[in-house]
């Protein structure tokens, strides 16, 4: 009889350890959970420090490291880096709308069409971005100071128009051909300035 009771103690003490083996088996395994939010000098940031997006506005970041200098030379830094970030923006985003709309309106072997190309983004890159300024500000905790740098579309894109026509103008042809209709709605699509 002592064997049959230490032969059910000892079942029973297997099937405890199996099953309680089996309850951590049956848990899963926690995954480590990745954070999406926007991160700048290890703290987490306004979003627009990450994606700088403002409705009809074009938008870009500058950063201006901390200073002994001071905030106000910090501000100044942090505006011009935001000013060229917007200008490179701006001529990027232009030089993709012109060519595509040259090349609706122009014809394929025409040489001029790339040249009026060149000559609107180089108008462009010019442009001084009269209207652009600093809507928000963020400091990092490591000092470093963030804008956001905003020029309304409507700003930029009558500027474009003109520097489009000027170009077009200088040759007869091409400017024949940039009056018809369908190319001034063309236009008015690729750079909406209302």
């Amino acid at each position: 009889m002592i064997k049959t009771v230490y032969t059910i103690a000892l079942a029973s003490l297997i099937a405890m350890s199996i099953t309680g083996c089996s309850e951590k088996e049956s848990k899963p395994a926690e995954k480590p959970q990745v954070s999406f939010e926007c991160k700048q000098d290890g703290a987490l940031a306004p979003k627009w420090t990450c994606v700088p997006i403002v409705e009809g506005a074009y938008a870009g970041v500058g950063i201006a490291k901390k200073s002994a200098a001071g905030m106000g030379h910090m501000k100044r830094v942090a505006l011009a880096n935001g000013r060229s970030n917007l200008a490179q923006q701006i001529n990027s985003q232009v030089k993709d709308k012109v060519e595509t709309f040259t090349r609706t309106t122009g014809n394929g072997n025409d040489e001029t069409v790339d040249q009026v190309t060149t000559a609107v983004s180089k108008q462009i890159a010019k442009v001084d971005l009269q209207g652009s300024k600093a809507i928000d500000a963020w400091t990092s905790p490591a000092g470093n100071l963030y804008l956001l740098v905003t020029v309304p579309e409507s700003n930029v894109n009558t500027k474009v128009k003109d520097a489009v026509k000027t170009s077009f103008k200088n040759d007869n042809a091409l400017w024949q051909q940039f009056q018809s209709k369908n190319a001034l709605e063309e236009l008015d699509k690729e750079f909406p300035s209302d």
